[in-house]
């Protein structure tokens, strides 16, 4: 059975203004991380777990169920909960970053859906990654990026509104950012630039990427340009970060 620490670890604080199942949850989460369960990748009774973490049956029993809805468990009727093996897909950054291209043989489908489209003068913040005026209009895209149906990332990107006012229409139609800019004109574009930091999701990150409360998520953003270094999109992405991992190249072609 997966391992627990005593009452007196100090995994589980009562002060700490962090819900109780939550932290459970936490803590379950990192002893599997550790690899710390048995053969049979079962978690211990709930009545166990209680017991060793100092709290209430339904407390365990919220924690669980809020594993199971990322995928980090599996209840089995009658056995217990199970752990689902965890494989992260691993998704390459370099010059040439491409979200379906990354996922390879990874998953067998891939692709982006638009949730929402909009024009509206973007933030300084945008501007200056694309290059324009202050406040000048763009068209600003939300995605989710999925991989074999589960969603996997979503996203806020932007396009300078003059060069790409079809880009909604082009992306619901095609499936695929990169064939919707080779359609609007961009044959071939490039990643200028990446940050990545980590942070704690948000509601809409709950709900696009189908979190539990407490999930942590990886955040990028990204300048891509066209073969002549013009930056065409600045995005705002989130990824699941019990899913994916970033592998940054330097062969070839450049660093992201």
């Amino acid at each position: 059975m997966i391992a627990m620490n005593g009452r007196g670890n100090g995994r589980i604080d009562r002060s700490a203004g962090i819900a109780l199942w939550r932290q459970v949850a936490d803590h379950i989460r990192r002893s599997i991380a550790e690899g710390i369960y048995d053969e049979r990748m079962m978690l211990a009774p709930e009545m166990e777990l209680a017991a060793c973490l100092g709290v209430n049956r339904h407390t365990v029993r919220s924690a669980i169920a809020a594993l199971a809805s990322e995928g980090v468990v599996r209840p089995v009727q009658g056995i217990g909960t199970m752990i689902r093996p965890s494989r992260k897909l691993r998704l390459p950054l370099s010059r040439r970053t491409r979200f379906s291209q990354g996922v390879g043989d990874q998953a067998k489908v891939a692709g982006a859906t638009v949730l929402s489209h909009r024009i509206e003068p973007a933030d300084r913040e945008v501007t200056d990654a694309l290059g324009l005026e202050p406040l000048a209009d763009c068209v600003v895209l939300e995605t989710t990026h999925s991989a074999d149906g589960a969603p996997v990332s979503t996203a806020t990107n932007w396009f300078e509104a003059r060069r790409f006012e079809n880009m909604p229409e082009r992306l619901m139609a095609l499936g695929s950012i990169s064939a919707a800019l080779a359609a609007c004109g961009v044959a071939d574009y490039l990643r200028l630039s990446t940050e990545i930091s980590a942070a704690l999701a948000t509601n809409d990150d709950l709900t696009r990427l189908k979190l539990a409360a407490g999930a942590v998520v990886l955040e990028t953003k990204a300048v891509n340009g066209d073969m002549d270094q013009r930056p065409i999109q600045y995005s705002r992405s989130r990824f699941d970060a019990g899913r994916t991992s970033f592998i940054v190249s330097f062969a070839g072609d450049g660093v992201a």
